[in-house]
C-alpha cells in the first residue's frame, strides 16, 4: 500500500531489478481495477512495471469522499507514486479512462523525466466517445439498436432487455475475444458507484460528471512522444485514434488486430510486443 492524498492505494511492482526505464500502468473506469494488466507481467520483462488501483476501487482504500471523484485526484495519485517510489524517469501507459488521466498528467503534472505517454483507447473527449459509440451501436442488429434506444429514452437502464443489449455491445467492442480468466482479478472488485457517478450507466451512455470532458483542444501541448494504441474493434475507434494523433506533435498509432477495447486482455502477447518495441525505440 502507498499513501496518496485521501487514503492509500494498492500497487504491484514487477521486475524491480530490470534495467529499463520504469513503466507506470493506469487502469480504466472510472472505478475499474488494474488486475487485467496482470497478463502483461510475464511479457514485459525488460523494465520495472508498476500497476495500481486508483483510490476508491480495487484493493485500494474506499473512503467514499466524493470530493475526490475527479481527474485532479488521479493526477495527484501519479505525483505521489512518483515521489514515494523515486520514479525520476518513467513511461506512462493509460488505458481508456486511464488514458484521460495520463493525458491530464501530461498537460497539468510535472512531466520532468516522462519519456513517453502511451494512450490505450483513451477517453479524451466525451462527445467524440459518444459519437463513436453511436456509430458502433448502428452496426448492431436492428432489434438491439431499438432496445437500446427505447430504454435510454425511458431511463430504464436496469431493464433485463437493456442489460442483454449492453452485454452484446460489450462482447463486440469491449472484449472482442472470449474473456480470459485473469488470476490477478480473482476476488478483486471495481466500484460501480464511482463509474456511474463520473461516467454513467454504460460505456455508450454518459450521464455523469465527465459528460462535458474534452481535451482535444489541448493535445498539441503534449511535448513528449505519444503512442495511441487500440484494438481493431475498439469502442475507441481506430479512426478516432488517428484523428487524435494528428493533433499531437510527436505521435504514432498502433492497432491490434482482432482485438477490442481491452486489447491487452484479448491479445496480451501482441499488446506487450507493441508496447515494448515502442519503449525501446524511445530509449535508443
Amino acid at each position: 500500500m502507498l499513501d496518496v492524498p485521501g487514503g492509500r492505494i494498492y500497487y504491484e511492482l514487477s521486475n524491480p531489478e530490470a534495467e529499463g526505464i520504469p513503466l507506470l500502468l493506469i487502469h480504466g473506469g472510472p472505478g475499474g481495477t488494474s488486475c487485467g494488466f496482470g497478463l502483461l507481467d510475464d511479457l514485459i520483462l525488460d523494465r520495472p512495471v508498476i500497476r495500481y488501483d486508483q483510490l476508491e476501487t480495487g484493493k485500494s482504500d474506499r473512503p467514499g469522499n466524493r470530493e475526490n471523484w475527479n481527474i485532479g485526484q488521479s493526477v495527484a495519485e501519479i505525483e505521489a507514486i512518483r515521489e514515494v517510489m523515486g520514479l525520476d524517469e518513467l513511461h506512462i501507459l493509460g488505458l481508456s479512462w486511464g488514458g484521460s488521466v495520463a493525458a491530464e498528467y501530461g498537460l497539468e503534472g510535472d512531466t520532468t523525466g516522462v519519456h513517453s505517454i502511451i494512450l490505450g483507447g483513451p477517453l479524451l473527449s466525451t462527445p467524440i466517445w459518444l459519437e463513436d459509440a453511436a456509430v458502433l451501436v448502428s452496426e448492431m442488429p436492428l432489434e438491439l439498436q431499438n432496445t437500446i434506444r427505447l430504454h435510454e429514452n425511458a431511463g430504464t437502464y436496469s431493464h433485463p432487455d437493456y442489460v442483454a443489449a449492453t452485454d452484446s455491445f460489450y462482447s463486440r467492442f469491449l472484449y472482442h475475444q472470449p474473456e480470459k480468466d485473469v488470476p490477478e482479478c480473482q476476488g478483486v472488485r471495481g466500484n460501480s458507484e464511482v463509474y456511474n457517478t463520473m461516467w454513467g450507466p454504460t460505456e455508450f451512455a454518459s450521464t455523469g460528471t465527465l459528460l462535458n470532458f474534452d481535451r482535444t483542444d489541448r493535445l498539441h501541448e503534449l511535448n513528449m512522444p505519444v503512442l495511441f494504441i487500440a484494438g481493431e474493434f475498439d469502442e475507441a475507434r481506430p479512426e478516432t485514434m488517428h484523428r487524435f494523433a494528428s493533433l499531437v506533435p510527436n505521435a504514432e498509432v498502433e492497432i491490434i488486430a482482432d482485438a477490442g477495447h481491452m486489447a491487452m486482455v484479448d491479445k496480451p502477447e501482441e499488446y506487450a510486443a507493441v508496447v515494448s518495441s515502442y519503449l525501446r525505440s524511445i530509449e535508443q
